[in-house]
């Protein structure tokens, strides 16, 4: 998330009731996690397994919970409970915005766009020339889409984030402050899901198609003119590089990466980073021939412990 104008690393702390070490004179653009922060961003953390990733992102603030030295060019903001007041200052400045009609005053949609009938379109919505929505279907706050994109019918985009955040054997919800970004000529399928990243945003690249009863996890990223059959599941922040094709039924794990041109085949379980230009298959997913040779081996042994045990 981008702040509409910047905010001093003063008035924040204030705000949270910080103490600052490090420069006093920075300037916050916008507020990230901290696998996606930008130079200018804020960011937190609480855990000290992360400290020092944290530390060495390109986040400009971070709110962090014990005095560390801070690296040079930043500052620190020192909390007792940083996920709380990140939580608090993305509710200040991003508070929830609550619909009191089919479709928001503020919606910007292009008169060349089509809009079926019962579509619920949010706040600061962006729909672009030529795009075509179906009966039924919601579009959350702060989602943009682009030109030439198809919706069809009951699908649910910028739905919040599905993120917790776990201390003393509870949850709390973030606060969802992301986006959902849909390029040029996608194509996204009936009753998908699509929920908008926690403060990132969820993207679709250009020409891309999902079929329907697909679901997009908070943060993911799809690469340009990707290919995702049915009832697929991905989970939040992980990317597809362009080109990539998932069949029926695949599954994807956060935080992972699939490269460029991989091909997944049916009903797969991913759980790790997948190489680009391969075809995968299985549960977990490796390089379909050797999956192969595995499931040929696996035939074989009820044979061999028919004779081991002669």
């Amino acid at each position: 998330m981008k702040f509409k104008q910047k905010i001093s690393v003063q008035e924040i702390a204030k705000l949270i009731g910080a103490e600052i070490k490090g420069r006093k004179d920075l300037n916050v653009l916008g507020m990230n996690e901290i696998h996606k922060v930008e130079k200018g961003d804020l960011t937190f953390v609480d855990n000290h397994k992360y400290f020092q990733r944290s530390l060495d992102s390109a986040a400009s603030v971070i709110i962090i919970n014990e005095d560390v030295k801070c690296p040079r060019g930043k500052a620190l903001l020192i909390h007792k409970s940083p996920f709380t007041v990140y939580n608090k200052l993305a509710k200040k400045f991003q508070p929830k915005r609550v619909l009191d009609r089919e479709q928001a005053e503020d919606a910007q949609i292009h008169p060349t766009a089509i809009i079926e009938p019962n579509v619920v379109i949010g706040h600061n919505v962006t729909i672009g020339r030529d795009t075509y929505i179906q009966a039924n279907s919601y579009i959350g706050n702060d989602t943009v889409i682009g030109d030439g994109v198809e919706i069809h019918a009951g699908t649910t985009i910028g739905t919040d984030a599905f993120y917790f955040h776990k201390r003393a054997k509870k949850y709390t919800k973030w606060h969802s402050i992301g986006r959902v970004v849909i390029e040029d000529k996608v194509v996204i399928g009936a009753n998908c899901t699509i929920n908008r990243g926690v403060s990132g945003d969820t993207v679709i690249g250009e020409g891309s198609k999902l079929d329907s009863q697909v679901h997009l996890g908070h943060g993911v990223v799809i690469g340009k003119h990707c290919l995702i059959a049915g009832q697929v599941g991905i989970g939040g922040k992980t990317i597809l590089e362009d080109h990539v094709v998932l069949f029926g039924q695949v599954g994807i794990a956060q935080n992972l990466r699939i490269g460029r041109g991989a091909i997944i085949a049916a009903k797969s379980g991913v759980s790790k980073d997948l190489a680009g230009g391969l075809t995968y298959f299985g549960s977990p997913a490796a390089e379909i021939k050797t999956k192969h040779r595995e499931l040929a081996a696996l035939r074989h042994l009820p044979d061999f412990y028919k004779d081991y045990y002669k």
